[in-house]
């Protein structure tokens, strides 16, 4: 798995310097510099919706008290698609401007989640403020530092 991340990390810069190569060949330095400064202020206006968006959903689903995994799942995504947009490219463009429509990351999230199983855990929480009965209740002893030892 190490091998294929190094191999990426080597062949994307290649990859994106021969795609900016050809655009430039095909319509001209100044074409190609547009467009690369159009699709990074085009990603940066979708990201704003699109995160605001998911915030709103975030803190919609906590307060009616539902698990946010897929909320949480779209905030990771329009996270890497931000990194994405940051690093100059086309090819990491297109990948930043898919990850940012909500059909692309509905499909990847059904992906991910027919891998993975939620298991789901009730807690305990005081909500009137009361010490519960095994922390410093009735019963309870105090001991100093002196008064235990390890066994």
């Amino acid at each position: 798995m190490a091998r294929f991340l190094a191999l990426g990390l080597i062949a994307l810069p290649l990859i994106e310097i021969a795609i900016f190569i050809k655009v430039g060949q095909t319509i001209g330095l100044w074409p190609t510099l547009a467009l690369v400064i159009g699709a990074a202020l085009l990603g940066g206006l979708l990201l704003r919706q699109q995160g605001l968006s998911v915030l709103g959903q975030l803190r919609s689903n906590v307060d009616r008290g539902q698990m946010p995994g897929r909320t949480i799942a779209d905030a990771m995504m329009i996270g890497v698609a931000a990194l994405f947009l940051v690093l100059p490219g086309f090819l990491s463009d297109v990948v930043a401007l898919a990850l940012l429509l909500p059909p692309v990351r509905g499909w990847i999230y059904a992906a991910l989640a027919s891998r993975v199983t939620v298991v789901e855990t009730s807690s305990f929480r005081h909500t009137s403020g009361q010490v519960g009965p095994r922390l410093g209740g009735e019963g309870s002893i105090d001991l100093d530092q002196d008064d235990y030892r390890p066994r």
